[in-house]
């Protein structure tokens, strides 16, 4: 029997920008005699920084007020605050709200723009800029979508259901439909389904086909091609494998157009840069509320730049 997680507590801080205060429980053992001691070992923020978030109070215990620096280390003690947020380029694109009630939030996410923070993106995410705007601080996302790959994500609005909505995805109970803009092949045989063994490593940038018992399915069908050798598949995940559908594409010998890293890895952009998008677009979410019963079908409203504004993606090389 699985055992189940005790929730965590709530905040003693308030968010800032949409963006939860970081929570770090002291182990069992060390390093460390003081909290001050255990926070620079475990950190990546230099002592200088850490004293002054001391001085100034900024680092706060369960009941929210100050710990002094010199607080002797005890297991499971627990401490808040608010992370030095990155300088993060903002993401110049909206994004649009295509449904919301007491229970959900559909958000239509733009290329560019991560779903939750992590990282270096923290405030230029959809999940921060949404519980900004919509004044939703305890919003949380039911899955996520690449920071590259626009269209569809769901969000839920009371964590306490956020579970029922994860259980969907996870079991493969919300029908997705992607559209992707790649080359076009004539001699590719379609529609078929495209079924392999995809592994991902940790800190490897690309996910990769192998031998073995398929885990990653995708249905690929050609929706529209044209004389310039673009076409417009509509692609269709039968499971949720990182980087799945490019790997896939990439694999067909139709790699999706603005792919940094497949076929191959290229060389990174300077942060802000938001010119040639992967024209991969997340079109279609459909399931059953776990909640309600009632049958819930959203579509984007966003476009692929390089089929419906070719000339203005490819000036973009």
């Amino acid at each position: 029997m699985r055992r189940r997680r005790t929730p965590a507590p709530p905040p003693p801080l308030p968010q800032r920008d949409g963006v939860d205060p970081v929570r770090v429980r002291l182990p069992a053992a060390g390093p460390g005699t003081t909290v001050r001691e255990h926070l620079i070992s475990r950190l990546s923020a230099p002592p200088t920084q850490l004293d002054a978030m001391f001085t100034a109070g900024e680092i706060v215990g369960a009941d929210g007020r100050p710990v002094p620096p010199d607080t002797p280390y005890a297991p499971g003690l627990t401490v808040w605050f608010h992370r030095d947020m990155p300088e993060e380029p903002p993401v110049p694109f909206p994004l649009h709200v295509v449904y919301q009630d007491d229970h959900l939030v559909v958000a239509d996410k733009p290329h560019f723009l991560a779903t939750t923070p992590r990282g270096s993106h923290v405030r230029q995410t959809a999940l921060a800029r949404l519980r900004h705007t919509l004044g939703l601080p305890q919003l949380t996302a039911a899955h996520r979508l690449d920071r590259l790959t626009a269209g569809l994500v769901l969000f839920t609005v009371r964590p306490e259901e956020r579970g029922a909505y994860q259980t969907l995805f996870r079991d493969r109970r919300v029908h997705k439909e992607y559209e992707a803009v790649a080359p076009c092949d004539p001699a590719l045989d379609l529609p078929r389904t495209v079924r392999s063994r995809i592994v991902k490593e940790r800190g490897v940038l690309t996910a990769r086909e192998v031998d073995g018992e398929p885990n990653a399915e995708t249905r690929v069908e050609l929706l529209a091609h044209r004389e310039d050798g673009l076409a417009r598949y509509r692609l269709v995940p039968g499971t949720g494998q990182t980087h799945q559908l490019r790997v896939h594409m990439s694999a067909l010998g139709v790699p999706i157009l603005g792919d940094p890293l497949y076929p191959e890895v290229t060389a990174p952009v300077p942060a802000g840069d938001f010119r040639r998008p992967l024209q991969l677009l997340a079109r279609g979410l459909a399931f059953t509320d776990p909640l309600t019963g009632t049958e819930r079908r959203f579509t984007s409203g966003r476009a692929l730049e390089a089929w419906d504004s070719c000339g203005t993606w490819a000036a973009d090389q």
